[in-house]
C-alpha cells in the first residue's frame, strides 16, 4: 500500500487547462501502475488515464484522448494529469490510484486511492 496525495484542482472556463498532481509516498512508488479516475455528480466513477511504472504503456478513455496526458516523474514520485481543452462535461471529482495488478483503466485493480480533487469547468 502507498499513500496518495492529490493537488491542482480548481475552476476553469471551457477551453482552459489544468494540471493535477499526485504524490506517491513509499520507497517502491515507481513500481506501481498509476491511474486517474473521475466521478461526476450522479454518475459512477470512471477511468480517465493510466500509466505503467516505466511509462511504456498508457491508456486513455475515449472521451479524453487528444486532450489529456498522464506523465509521471518517478524521481519525484509524482504522476500528473494534464488537461487541455476542458469541457463542462469534464467537471468531476478526480482521484489518483495505484495498482500492482494492472495498468489498464480497470478500477477494480487499484488498491490505493487519493482523497480526490475537484475540477469544475464552466461553460
Amino acid at each position: 500500500q502507498v499513500q496518495l496525495v492529490e493537488s491542482g484542482g480548481g475552476s476553469v472556463q471551457a477551453g482552459g487547462s489544468l494540471r493535477l498532481s499526485c504524490v506517491i509516498s513509499g520507497s517502491t512508488a515507481s513500481t506501481y501502475c498509476m491511474g486517474w479516475f473521475r466521478q461526476a455528480p450522479g454518475k459512477e466513477r470512471a477511468g480517465v488515464a493510466s500509466i505503467s511504472p516505466c511509462s511504456s504503456y498508457i491508456y486513455y478513455a475515449d472521451s479524453v484522448k487528444g486532450r489529456f496526458t498522464i506523465p509521471r516523474d518517478n524521481a519525484k514520485n509524482t504522476v500528473y494529469l494534464r488537461m487541455n481543452s476542458l469541457k463542462p462535461e469534464d467537471t468531476a471529482m478526480y482521484f489518483c490510484a495505484a495498482s500492482r495488478i494492472s495498468c489498464t483503466l480497470n478500477q477494480e485493480s487499484y488498491t490505493s486511492w487519493g482523497q480526490g480533487s475537484q475540477v469544475t469547468v464552466a461553460s
